[in-house]
């Protein structure tokens, strides 16, 4: 990358573009609504169980003007999320600003794990024990999704659920590939503790991306 290219992506002029694609959001309390997923790469967190492996060295995937992401947008939808990766990786003040002066609302999905940058209509905060939020970001969630891989996570989930606000959302998630295991689990944990709601990976029933 030359150096007018790198001070173009740390001002988030330019990011690191993994995919774009406009889809059903199969996840948390928006599944089902029509958005522009933006990807992002990069992604230092390491959750084994990532199922976008191929986000995490930003250096695969080329720096893409913000601008010209947004124009695809445009062409599209009035939502957009932005996700990774880990988003907050980069500076997300420009793209967000200029999505929000074309009228589109502004989602993130983020581990939280880097600090706060963007202007956002909606703050999916999705904590991971290898690398936990910035106490900034906590305050900001709209949504707080826990991915359930095993019984500990139950655990792990409520530490995280006591340092939102009261506004934030509650979402207990079976990670796919322990889902027919977790899944019930999770079912009987939300029937007693009636605070959290299910989430499930809908889009990957629908067989869409």
């Amino acid at each position: 990358m030359d150096k007018e290219t790198k001070e173009l992506v740390d001002k988030g002029i330019m990011l690191p573009l993994m995919e774009e694609f406009y889809t059903i959001q199969g996840e948390g309390s928006h599944t089902g609504t029509a958005a522009y997923f933006i990807r992002v790469g990069g992604c230092d967190v390491g959750c084994h169980w990532c199922d976008v492996k191929e986000s995490w060295n930003a250096d695969l995937h080329p720096p893409t003007l913000a601008d010209t992401i947004v124009d695809n947008v445009k062409k599209y939808a009035d939502t957009v999320v932005i996700t990774g990766g880990e988003p907050l990786m980069w500076s997300m003040d420009y793209i967000t600003n200029l999505l929000l002066e074309n009228n589109i609302k502004t989602h993130i999905e983020t581990s939280g794990a880097y600090s706060f940058s963007g202007k956002w209509d909606w703050f999916c905060l999705s904590p991971k024990k290898t690398k936990l939020p910035l106490t900034e970001n906590y305050r900001e969630a709209d949504e707080l999704k826990m991915i359930i891989h095993n019984k500990s996570d139950f655990d792990f989930a409520e530490e995280q659920a006591a340092k939102v606000g009261k506004k934030c959302q509650l979402f207990l998630q079976p990670e796919w590939s322990k889902k027919e295991k977790m899944t019930e689990q999770i079912v009987d944990y939300v029937m007693k503790n009636p605070k959290w709601k299910i989430s499930l990976q809908t889009h990957k029933y629908l067989n869409i991306p």
